[in-house]
């Protein structure tokens, strides 16, 4: 008989104190006359399909149709045994919820017609979520029960909520009413949410009977977790508020089921409430001289960050308390910005913990995901002060320049709390959602760059530039740390290696070009991998062996030819050539502007990748010339037939910014006048129309990148003369002639070849009006 059909005639057993379900495979036993003669119908006629309903009135022999419930399950017989008293013991399987029609009438055996019911899910709810808690919960009970049910937890499959609901209602103790008013639930959700109340109030009776037995309470994990976490809680010396949240999620977890997914996440968050230094902090040193002692060790140089330090230190000692300052080390790779922090952690006696923030989109990765997501945990900040394990860590925020946003929220936004010291005393992380005081962190931040850095932002921080260093800075620290760290690491006491001044020197002007030591350390450790490779080639032991001398041909042995040179500066006085500085994240840099006639109209072209406000500096100087000539008397309408093309070399790098202004001006002017620029000079400034310079930032970048190309003569802008004598170190400014420029006739007069006189111009473009007091 195929069950396809929604109604059907089939015969009825009528069963005693005992409800059916879908999805069971139950025992019966039938001794019934009448309900024999069904049973013995249904496997002649109806392919051993039969219609099992529970009687309302227990005591009847035979019940009438008003004494049997409607809704009941059509069943298949899987195995029918006839007994020696006449009786027979089936088993059924449960198949579908049914409602009697009306009865068809016969005096030998039960025959109904009844239709088929379908479960319905009445709203969209976490059905998953719903059936996991269950088949946890079930696991308890069967636990607490000490019932042998293996066989059927392993079949309940989280994904068959219906499935799940049948089998467990139908193995609970309960009144036989409530499991028929399950039967007769067809809303699938809401019969899963009962199933699971009824399932926990019998648990909870369960509890409480294990627990008046010492026996079966040993046997309840869950009972001696929740205890020990109370215990945790309150030797923990944890907050108020802190305390409180932590009682609650204890006694939440107390009434779930111990292998619950959401006993998982409970014990999760206690267990990040007690790892949290919620008060515990270690003392700092307060000893000037010894933090300055520590900072000189781990650092050459460097005066104004280990200045500042102790200048914290004193306002700490002073006052007894922070100052809620947040530092910004901004500079150039390799310079030491991190290494900087590390050492003032270890000046200052204190833990230090570390976080990039290179690459980070997502706002949770500071303030932490909401418990209410699957995988939820506490932000970075929350971390580090667990890794740190007291709550006055220095902390350092590595590449804050490096955060990015996306549809997940700003984190750059998120960090005016973290770096804010009149909110940061009542920080909430969303997985904890407590306020935390993480006002004792000392916070650094490290940035190659300010200008990606939000103005917000960078207004809670103080910005101290770690520029690049010296070639004899350079030369200082190879000495002191490199060199000896990278021969320790190769098993090399660093006494056996010797490495005169002037080849070191070599190696940092023709193997690297930086503004930090990162290329440096690289080029030093190849050197002594070569010398350690050359002592093991000879069998002969490290520690034996007299100090190896570095000479200049073992040097272009080790790390080949020069990588660079010094032929990239001018190497003689061209017309409409000139040099320029420019700063750039790795430090200072010099620029090379050409600029040469074509056939046009007078325009200007453009080339070399030049940024919007680069070609908006062109474009003024190129009016700057035109007007300075104008103002000489000289015509310039010859100009009308040719175009000037502008290019600034190494096309695939960016270039940006109005510093080159005076560069470009004097390429024009030395182009339109014929008169060559003098090679040995480099300058920067920004140009106005009126050919006034204004000052430009990266002075320091800018002068040593000058130094460490040989170039000793450098025009400077006259407001930047300050910068000049405050950054620059002795042994550079010394070396170096520069020259301070406030308009661009002081700066024509001395990088020009000859003056700027009718005789000295060889031009075909521009030629002198006939009255000009110019000789």
């Amino acid at each position: 008989m195929p069950l396809e059909k929604r109604e059907l005639t089939i015969p009825l057993i009528p069963l005693r104190e005992l409800v059916t379900f879908p999805s069971t495979i139950i025992p019966i036993l039938v001794g019934r006359e009448k309900s024999i003669n069904s049973l013995r119908l249904a496997a002649e006629e109806y392919n051993n399909y039969i219609f099992l309903s529970v009687q309302k009135n227990q005591l009847s022999d035979v019940p009438e149709p008003m004494e049997i419930y409607d809704v009941g399950v059509i069943a298949r017989v899987e195995k029918s045994v006839e007994q020696n008293n006449g009786s027979f013991r089936v088993i059924i399987q449960g198949l579908e919820r049914a409602r009697i029609l009306h009865f068809v009438e016969s005096s030998k055996h039960y025959l109904v017609e009844v239709k088929v019911l379908e479960d319905f899910l009445g709203e969209q709810r976490d059905v998953f979520e719903l059936s996991k808690n269950l088949i946890a919960l079930f696991e308890e009970y069967v636990s607490l029960r000490k019932v042998k049910l293996h066989g059927i937890i392993a079949k309940l499959e989280a994904n068959k909520l219906s499935e799940i609901s049948d089998i467990i209602i139908s193995v609970v103790s309960v009144p036989l009413k409530l499991k028929q008013s399950m039967l007769e639930e067809l809303d699938v959700y809401k019969r899963g949410v009962k199933v699971f109340n009824l399932l926990k109030k019998e648990v909870f009776k369960l509890r409480a009977n294990s627990r008046t037995d010492p026996h079966r309470a040993k046997e309840n994990p869950q009972e001696s977790d929740v205890e020990d976490y109370r215990r945790k809680l309150h030797a923990a010396k944890l907050p108020a508020h802190v305390l409180k949240r932590g009682e609650e999620e204890v006694d939440r977890l107390g009434m779930m089921p111990p292998f619950s997914a959401e006993g998982t996440v409970s014990r999760y968050f206690l267990d990040w409430i007690l790892a949290i230094p919620w008060k515990k902090e270690k003392r700092e040193n307060k000893d000037i001289k010894q933090a300055a002692r520590v900072l000189d060790e781990d650092h050459y140089g460097l005066e104004k960050p280990k200045d500042r330090i102790l200048d914290y230190l004193a306002v700490r000692q002073m006052s007894g308390r922070s100052s809620g300052e947040i530092l910004c080390f901004v500079g150039p790779p390799g310079v030491g910005k991190s290494s900087l922090s590390r050492s003032i952690a270890r000046a200052l006696d204190r833990e230090f913990t570390r976080v990039s923030l290179g690459g980070v989109k997502d706002e949770a990765e500071i303030r932490g995901h909401r418990r209410t997501y699957i995988g939820s945990y506490p932000g970075q900040i929350i971390k580090g002060l667990k890794k740190a394990g007291v709550r006055n860590p220095v902390f350092l925020l590595d590449e804050i320049d490096k955060l990015s946003s996306d549809f997940r929220g700003d984190p750059a936004s998120a960090l005016l709390e973290v770096l804010d010291p009149e909110q940061n005393h009542e920080f909430v992380d969303h997985y904890l959602d407590l306020e935390i005081d993480i006002s004792k962190v000392f916070f650094i931040t490290t940035a190659n760059s300010v200008e990606p850095i939000p103005p917000a932002l960078m207004d809670r921080m103080e910005i101290i530039e770690l520029p690049g260093y010296t070639e004899r800075e350079k030369c200082e620290i190879a000495r002191r740390y490199l060199i000896p760290k990278q021969a320790r690491k190769a098993g090399l006491e660093p006494e056996r290696i010797d490495i005169p001044d002037d080849l070191l020197l070599a190696v940092i002007n023709d193997y690297t070009r930086e503004a930090g030591v990162r290329n440096l350390e690289r080029q030093v450790a190849m050197i002594i991998r070569k010398v350690v490779r050359e002592v093991v080639e000879k069998k002969h032991a490290a520690k034996d062996q007299a100090a190896v001398k570095i000479t200049r041909e073992k040097l272009e042995r080790f790390l080949g030819v020069p990588r660079f040179s010094h032929t990239r500066k001018l190497q003689q006085n061209e017309v409409g050539v000139a040099m320029g500085l420019a700063w750039t994240v790795t430090g200072g840099d010099i620029l090379i502007i050409e600029a040469r006639f074509l056939k046009g109209k007078g325009e200007l072209i453009l080339t070399g990748r030049l940024g919007e406000i680069m070609k908006e500096s062109s474009s003024t100087a190129f009016s700057c010339a035109k007007l300075k000539l104008f103002e000489l008397d000289f015509d310039t309408d010859g100009l009308e037939k040719y175009n000037i093309h502008l290019h600034i070399p190494e096309g695939a790098v960016p270039k940006e910014g109005p510093s080159a202004g005076i560069t470009l001006t004097v390429a024009m002017i030395s182009l339109l006048t014929g008169i060559p620029v003098r090679s040995e000079f480099a300058m920067t400034g920004e140009i106005t129309l009126r050919g006034q310079i204004l000052q430009v930032g990266g002075i320091k970048e800018k002068v040593l990148a000058a130094h460490r190309y040989g170039i000793r003569h450098v025009l400077l802008p006259r407001e930047n003369e300050k910068d000049f004598r405050e950054d620059i170190p002795d042994d550079v400014r010394n070396d170096m002639k520069i020259y301070f420029v406030q308009s661009i006739s002081e700066v024509l007069e001395l990088v020009l070849e000859k003056p700027l006189k009718i005789k000295n111009i060889s031009s075909k473009v521009i030629k002198p009006f006939l009255e000009t007091n110019l000789q």
